[in-house]
């Protein structure tokens, strides 16, 4: 078949069905009986459940107010219960002498319209100051970083003469806060502005720096940031945006995926002491409402009514060791011969699903709740996997208030979340009407394989079925006074402003001997021949073919040509969801009407959910002009290919080749 095809989990071959279910409760899930899924040595059934209190994130120390110093390192943490080994894993933590390192990472709080800076450091090293190398299997195939290269050869493909193994050199790192809107780009975490640990012992001929990090550092400079060290970069962020739940990762091109599993994440939390950006009291004439609260990373002894929970999917060894797969095999069992006899890579995997469900660093954890409202903020932090979470007791009210980019325009009653990988979803869940002593279940009934919308068999129910267990255990420390969420008012949130349609194509590439799928790929399409002549794919390298203006407003159609649903994130804005469209199987264009988003939509978000065999439309107004990218939050997607380098505004001066 050739390599221009829409292939395996083809567009063409995409099986029918409603176009996107948007009611939760219409997911056409089947009810078989599933079965744990493949990982590493240690079984799921060998670990106990809800045995583990859940961990709450406190704030990450600060140097001054707003300022940190905060570096990558690798430790050893209780992931598993106690009676298992510890995990080697890496995570962020402040450099400050009363800093912790942790998994996932302290809560970075910020406050609208006052600025935060962050040293990043790279702290991949032994106690000796010796680069550490990667906990998992890096595929040196893929258009990656690429440090061996040096400057010449930097983020790139490199060429073989025979099947590499894994590499083993320094890793590189670069943070991108997920969700800050209006950031310069030399603060956004671009993919090709990593750097290496500030170990003297590298090899020489290594480059040390991505392709853009110099020039990056030296636009940093100019804005007025003190001089970036070795193994380091001083990232600015402005913190303009309304109350939202965003949150931060490592970036880096090719690697994502393996530098993230490993640990390195966190919450970044902003909001606003302006009444103006908070919902008040229906009927009241705009009382403030009280939303659940505080946060551990707001301080004080506690209790906590507000938790934030990052969710992961994870698998392990008996030794308590990570297990990520280190050759293709593991997913489609396709054994070789691999790059440079074929084009597949060896050790890359086109999707990957845990076996494990870690939430807040922990293996199915347990939290002991009072009778009462909590504020809720999830991620879903998984590789692959789409989470569909339902609590099991039906006495239970869930409502949803907020997504990605703040508060949405009305609280929603939900009895089920969906969340592609890197979504967030505020919830408000009510535990007063349960009885005392007894227990909830917040279980996933999302899929152990990749998502299309419906038709798929739950999660195993005795595994990534479970996320964690509430107990109804505690007596109420005061009276429950917050706002009951059928009674708030969110804050007024106005339209973006339409503009020219921009049509993009969510591609899939597949070997060009064997019908196997080899790139993820984003493109263009030319909505006036459509398909197959309109499609134009494209790779990491080509050059941009998304140049709005500053300031300007486009519609971004994202024509998805796959089977499976893909998470779209957009770097340094935050949009709307306008509508979705069924397409035509032949001409791959619009038919039936157009479909508006759903209530837990109806906000501002950062990522979204393009469904196969749909377009999905969303409403952007461009910020300051640079270099960023959007990409695909599949993060295997994204490490091969599925992301592409969009400019706003024309060319910069002196900015890489």
């Amino acid at each position: 078949m050739s390599r221009r095809t829409i292939t395996r989990r083809t567009f063409l071959g995409f099986s029918g069905g409603a176009l996107t279910l948007y009611g939760l409760n219409k997911f056409g899930v089947e009810e078989a009986i599933a079965a744990a899924i493949p990982g590493g040595t240690l079984l799921p059934s060998a670990i106990p459940k809800f045995v583990t209190p859940l961990v709450q994130p406190p704030a990450m120390h600060t140097v001054n107010p707003n300022v940190y110093s905060i570096a990558v390192r690798q430790f050893a943490q209780q992931i598993l219960p106690v009676g298992l080994p510890a995990t080697t894993v890496w995570s962020y933590g402040s450099t400050t002498p009363n800093g912790v390192f942790h998994y996932p990472a302290f809560t970075i709080e910020a406050t609208r319209g006052t600025a935060t800076t962050v040293t990043w450091i790279n702290g991949l090293v032994d106690p000796s100051g010796n680069f550490l190398p990667h906990l998992l299997p890096v595929d040196p195939t893929l258009h990656v970083a690429n440090p061996p290269g040096g400057v010449g050869g930097r983020d790139s493909r490199p060429t073989f003469t025979t099947t590499p193994g894994r590499y083993t050199g320094p890793v590189p790192i670069v943070t991108h806060v997920h969700g800050m809107e209006r950031v310069e780009d030399w603060s956004d975490g671009y993919a090709e502005a990593w750097f290496l640990p500030a170990d003297p012992n590298i090899p020489a001929e290594f480059a040390r720096e991505g392709t853009w990090y110099n020039f990056f550092r030296t636009k940093a400079s100019s804005a007025g940031v003190p001089p970036w060290g070795p193994g380091q970069a001083i990232f600015k962020y402005p913190n303009s945006q309304r109350p939202s739940t965003a949150w931060y990762h490592d970036h880096t091109l090719g690697m994502t995926r393996l530098n993230v599993y490993a640990g390195p994440a966190g919450f970044y939390l902003i909001r606003s002491n302006d009444p103006a950006d908070n919902p008040t009291v229906a009927g009241t004439g705009g009382a403030a409402a009280v939303l659940p609260g505080p946060a551990a990373s707001q301080g004080g002894p506690g209790p906590f009514y507000e938790i934030p929970v990052a969710i992961q999917d994870r698998s392990f060894n008996t030794n308590g060791s990570l297990f990520y797969p280190d050759t293709r095999a593991f997913f489609d069992g396709f054994v070789g011969p691999y790059i440079p006899d074929s084009d597949v890579s060896p050790i890359w995997n086109p999707e990957f699903f845990g076996n494990c469900i870690v939430a807040n660093g922990k293996t199915w954890p347990f939290l002991d709740v009072e009778p009462r409202r909590y504020r809720f903020r999830l991620l879903n932090g998984c590789q692959s996997r789409f989470l569909l979470l339902r609590f099991d007791d039906p006495k239970v009210d869930v409502w949803q208030i907020g997504a990605e980019g703040g508060f949405l325009r009305a609280p929603v009653k939900v009895n089920d979340i969906l969340m592609g990988p890197a979504e967030r979803a505020d919830i408000i869940v009510d535990f007063g009407t349960v009885k005392f002593g007894k227990t909830v279940i917040l279980r996933n009934m999302g899929p152990d394989s990749p998502f299309a919308g419906g038709g798929f068999r739950p999660a195993d129910p005795q595994s990534t079925g479970l996320v964690m267990q509430f107990r109804v255990n505690q007596t109420l420390a005061s009276a429950d006074t917050t706002t009951p969420p059928a009674a708030l008012v969110m804050p007024n949130l106005p339209a973006l402003p339409g503009g020219p349609a921009r049509p993009l194509a969510l591609l899939e590439l597949e070997s060009a001997a064997l019908p196997i799928p080899i790139e993820a790929r984003l493109g263009t399409f030319d909505t006036t021949v459509g398909l197959p002549g309109g499609i134009q794919f494209l790779k990491w390298e080509d050059p941009e073919t998304e140049t709005p203006a500053a300031g300007s407003s486009e519609v971004w159609e994202l024509y998805n040509f796959t089977a499976d649903a893909h998470p779209i994130h957009v770097h340094e804005v935050l949009f709307e969801v306008v509508n979705r469209q069924r397409l035509d199987k032949q001409t791959g264009l619009p038919i039936q009407a157009p479909v508006p988003p759903g209530p837990t939509e109806d906000g501002r978000k950062d990522t979204v959910i393009a469904y196969p065999g749909e377009v999905t439309r969303v409403r952007i107004t461009f910020g300051p002009g640079g270099q960023y990218v959007w990409h695909c939050h599949i993060v295997e997607h994204e490490d091969n290919e599925m992301m592409r380098p969009y400019r706003i505004g024309g060319p910069q001066d002196g900015q890489p080749a």
